[in-house]
């Protein structure tokens, strides 16, 4: 499933090529026929993500949600390009367009496919203009010289603005859209009055915004937390340096496209991370192999029907 870095980058690519444009919206499936009939015609003019979910606004009155789940993405061509971070270059200075899966735009933009979910997939440039939907697609969003097409999202919906305040008022703080210190208060806070496990608690999108299985099990593992623990048992400075170290994780996924999650002391070994996905995580996805840290296997539970990974060594 796409994590909160994923959509805040698909945000940022319908601000970079739709925004300001008039928007021609279809349902090629089938299933969304009266909510594109509302939309088409309309101007796009604002694209933002809140967590998981991502928000266009038309005509300043009107507000398309998706929520892409676990099978959704959205399928970009046209004259694109990808964002400025990752066509250039990222803090270090190292240019990512030599990393074999970084994405990367030479010269003007033009009418390449790109692929967004969540991981970023460059396709083959295309032939014809536009393009014929290929597949189920829920909605297609078609400019003059763009096009988006959405498949598989567990939410697809227009909203009003009101409407959009009352989803938006029922999530957690989403570090990209706030990273005031009221909002790492309100974390905290959230998480001291909880007997929930820890562990439970950063997915649940009404305490935190955008945390997915990923991050979850690299942030307790950067913390050293034992997931089992109540929220309420956690010391305060350690639900803070939580919520600090999601701000840390999270800008660095939305500049680089990758969940990033180990340090990475030389540029060698963040070339390797950004051309290796192997080398990018301290447990998720390592049950049964040694810690990286102290050796101990590390295991692998189900909670709320996720795998959940960490070391009962280094986090206990």
């Amino acid at each position: 499933m796409p994590e909160g870095h994923s959509v805040h980058r698909i945000a940022r690519q319908f601000a970079l090529h739709f925004v300001g444009k008039r928007v021609e919206t279809s349902s090629p499936q089938g299933r969304f026929v009266s909510g594109a009939q509302q939309l088409d015609g309309l101007t796009m003019t604002d694209s933002r993500a809140v967590g998981k979910n991502l928000f266009l606004e038309f005509d300043h009155r009107l507000w398309l949600r998706v929520h892409l789940g676990i099978y959704g993405a959205w399928d970009f061509a046209g004259d694109i390009s990808t964002d400025a971070p990752l066509a250039s270059a990222d803090e270090r200075g190292n240019d990512l367009a030599n990393f074999e899966d970084s994405l990367h735009s030479i010269g003007a933009p033009r009418r390449s496919r790109l692929r967004m979910s969540e991981k970023e997939t460059v396709q083959p440039e295309l032939d014809t203009w536009p393009p014929e939907p290929v597949g189920q697609v829920r909605v297609r969003l078609l400019t003059e010289d763009t096009v988006a097409d959405l498949r598989g999202p567990t939410a697809c919906e227009v909203l009003l603005p009101e409407q959009v305040d009352a989803v938006v008022g029922k999530l957690g703080p989403d570090p990209m859209g706030d990273d005031s210190q009221e909002a790492e208060d309100r974390f905290t806070a959230t998480v001291l009055k909880k007997p929930t496990p820890i562990g439970l608690l950063l997915m649940d999108q009404s305490v935190v915004s955008g945390i997915g299985n990923v991050y979850r099990a690299e942030l307790l593992y950067r913390a050293r937390l034992d997931p089992h623990t109540p929220g309420k048992r956690v010391p305060e400075e350690t639900v803070r340096s939580l919520w600090r170290d999601w701000v840390h994780l999270l800008h660095i996924g939305v500049e680089t496209g990758h969940m990033l999650t180990m340090d990475y002391p030389t540029d060698e070994d963040y070339r390797n991370a950004l051309a290796n996905s192997d080398d990018r995580h301290w447990v998720y996805q390592r049950a049964g192999l040694p810690c990286r840290t102290c050796g101990t296997h590390i295991l692998m539970d189900m909670a709320a029907g996720r795998k959940l990974y960490w070391c009962p060594n280094c986090q206990r």
